[in-house]
């Protein structure tokens, strides 16, 4: 909480999706400003991967605005205030400032831990390799992992992979990092070094919005957590509201059974 600014980083408004027939999302708001850790909970199916998804423009929507740092993500604004959608390079441009954090890894089978790291800022930012090396290194040190720098995936476990992962959103020094359900493909063994990493980017100041089941972490980490139901975003507030003191009775019933 300490590390928060009052700047708008994300700013969902009224945002609809839907899979042809299917409403998922029914017109979700939320605000998340610069250094806020904000955890998306709710029933599998209540639409929290549908939602990340769209702020990273992974899903399109229907109706609504998603704006990252001030800009409509994706779209751009005409004069009448109608989007039209933006080309693929500027969308390119814009997902660098968000991070994305997946259940399943998503790491290059073919190339190392040092490598996965490296490949995004060499060659979409532009880094020179060396500079790239270095940085790659930080950040493997950074998530616990600064011996495994030549290790292939494979020859990880899934919690360091999952690091490697974020260490890899982290390359792309982001403005803010998106985790969608990060430990759930997880041995129990390995969910915790996850975790600490998490908490210690919280720690940082680290604008994170992480949809997870891990209510120990939304209970400690969070500084807002966010109940979605049905599509629907029921209630919000400071953990320990939430988790104490829940006002919304799907809150209520959903707090009932996973605690």
């Amino acid at each position: 909480m300490a590390h928060q600014s009052e700047e708008l980083i994300i700013e969902a408004l009224d945002v609809h999706k839907s899979f042809g027939d299917l409403e998922i999302l029914k017109g979700i708001s939320l605000q998340v400003r610069r250094g806020e850790v904000v955890v998306l909970i709710g029933a599998s199916g209540s639409g929290k991967t549908t939602f990340i998804r769209c702020i990273n423009l992974l899903e399109d929507i229907q109706s609504g605005r998603i704006r990252v740092n001030g800009q409509p993500m994706g779209y751009r604004e005409r004069a009448d205030g109608s989007l039209v959608r933006d080309s693929e390079r500027n969308i390119a441009r814009q997902r660098r400032d968000i991070g994305m954090v997946f259940q399943r890894f998503n790491l290059f089978a073919h190339m190392t831990a040092l490598e996965n790291i490296i490949e995004a800022p060499i060659h979409v930012l532009g880094v020179a390799r060396e500079a790239a090396l270095t940085q790659g290194r930080e950040l493997l040190a950074r998530v616990g992992l600064a011996d495994k720098a030549g290790h292939y995936p494979s020859m990880l476990s899934g919690g360091q992979q999952q690091r490697v992962a974020i260490a890899r959103a982290l390359a792309m020094k982001p403005k803010a990092l998106l985790f969608d359900e990060p430990t759930s493909a997880l041995d129990p063994e390995t969910v915790g070094e996850v975790l600490q990493v998490m908490k210690a980017l919280a720690e940082d100041g680290m604008t994170m919005v992480v949809v997870t089941h891990e209510m120990g972490f939304a209970r400690e980490v969070a500084d807002r957590v966010v109940v979605l139901d049905q599509g629907e975003l029921i209630e919000q507030g400071p953990p320990e509201q939430i988790f104490s003191r829940p006002v919304h009775p799907r809150t209520q019933a959903f707090l009932s059974r996973v605690l």
